[in-house]
Formats: C-alpha cells, structure tokens, sequence
C-alpha cells in the first residue's frame, strides 16, 4: 500500500509518522512546497519524496494537509490527475471545509474521507474524527488500519465534525494553558519551575486516564477527591468564583463559530 502526505507541517508530519507505523507497512511518500523540510522527514521516516501529482498518481491514499486558504489550488491542480484513477483516495483535514465544498473544488465525484485530527497523534494519543463519502467498507477498515498507530480514530456524522474539531483540535491548547496555570501556582508556593511543570503534566494526564479507564463522570470522580472542609474543595470554589468552567465552554464555543467561519 502507497500513502501520500501534501504537506509536511506540524500536523502532517505527526500523521505521516504515525502512518508509518502502522501494521499494513506501507510505503509513504512526501511531497511539501518546501523540498528541504520534506526530505528531512523522509530521511526519519524511511519515505520518499515527490511533487503532488506523482502522490495522487501513484499513491492509494492522499492526506492533503495543507491550510484552508490552500486547499482549493491544490484541488485545482490535482483534479486533472485524480480523475477516474481507480483505488485512490483523498483525504482532507481542512478546518471547516466539507465534503461537499471538497468535491465541488475537484469538479467530480471521488472517494474522499475528511478528518480532523489533534496535535497528540505525535505521542500517539490523539484524536481523530473523520466522515467520508464514496467510500467502500474495505476502504474504511484499510483508512483506520492507517491511523491505528496515532491514538482515538472515531467516525461520526459531517454535521458533528465541527464541534468535535473546536473540543478535541483545540483543546490541547487550553489543557497546556491549564497546565502552565496549574505549575505556575504551584511556583508561587516555592515548588522548582521543573517539578511544577512535571507534576501538573503527569496530574492532567491521569486524570484524564480516570475518566477514560473507570468511565466515571468528571464530577463524580471530582466529588471523590473534595474532603469535606477540606483543600480540594476550597480550590474548586475559587475555579467556580473566577468562571473558570463558563469560560472553558466559551473557548469551545469560540473555536466553533471561528470554525464556521473558515468554511464560508
């Protein structure tokens, strides 16, 4: 199996990366408007290098990973190429750009799967929302095959891709904002900057790991660490005073409408 990468910035490289990885041992090809850092990640990949056309040429499947802005000049170029080549997929991970936005760029039907994917993949504990169309069954199961080695791959409805992007394609951001709070507090107190950093790291990941391996509620698992009178609780009214829950939703809702707003 061939796979292709246009595009080799921070997240098509974690993607590449993660795609080499995995069990079906494919052969990766890159293709980046800048050579040098292309060649770069295919000298740490074991890939090769080529230009646009020679990926959707040759390759099964294709991640476009480029910015939106981008996106429609790419698919100007590459339709003449895509057109009627059999086996072939793309893949898209254009923040707001829809399936439908996708085949009319490219000016006829082809098999397109569109993602959304977080920076994690990196450490493979990301997270990958996709939705597809013209696709097959055995198309699918060979796309997560592919991305098995980069954390949560999920399938659901284009009209939730959105929102699911403004929580998990955003959301490492506000958790590192949360982290750094959580050490910077912890500073102030006299805790080594180091020591903070490592502490509040490794506090939010398993926490998280709580939720994920008991499925216990956030607010359940919340109530088991506030004692009565105790410290806990005495910090979480001060996050409950400051808006602190108000305000993450906020930042949610933002990136959602910004979302929207890109793919006008």
């Amino acid at each position: 199996m061939k796979i292709g990468f246009i595009g080799t910035g921070n997240m098509g490289s974690a993607l590449a990366a993660a795609a080499s990885k995995s069990s079906l041992s494919p052969e990766i090809f890159l293709a980046d408007f800048d050579t040098h850092k292309a060649k770069a990640l295919a000298e740490k990949l074991g890939a090769q290098v080529g230009d646009n056309l020679t990926l959707v040429r040759e390759c099964d499947f294709v991640f476009l990973g480029v910015k939106p802005q981008v996106l429609p000049e790419l698919l100007k170029e590459i339709a003449p190429v895509a057109e009627g080549r059999k086996g072939l997929t793309l893949i898209s991970m254009a923040a707001g750009i829809s399936l439908e936005k996708l085949q009319k760029g490219l000016g006829y039907k082809v098999p397109l799967i569109r993602i959304m994917p977080n920076t994690p993949v990196l450490v493979e504990k990301g997270v990958i929302a996709y939705c597809g169309a013209n696709i097959t069954e055995e198309t699918e199961k060979a796309f997560v095959a592919i991305l098995e080695k980069a954390g949560l791959v999920e399938k659901l409805e284009e009209a939730k891709i959105d929102a699911a992007s403004a929580l998990h394609g955003c959301g490492p951001a506000f958790a590192y904002l949360f982290m750094e709070a959580l050490a910077d507090g912890a500073v102030s107190c006299g805790l080594p900057r180091d020591t903070a950093l490592r502490f509040a790291a490794a506090t939010v990941s398993g926490a998280a790991e709580m939720v994920l391996q008991t499925g216990r509620h956030p607010g359940e698992l919340k109530d088991a660490v506030c004692s009565p009178g105790g410290t806990t609780i005495e910090g979480v009214r001060v996050l409950e005073e400051k808006g602190f829950r108000g305000a993450a939703m906020d930042a949610v809702v933002a990136a959602y409408q910004r979302t929207l707003e890109l793919g006008k």
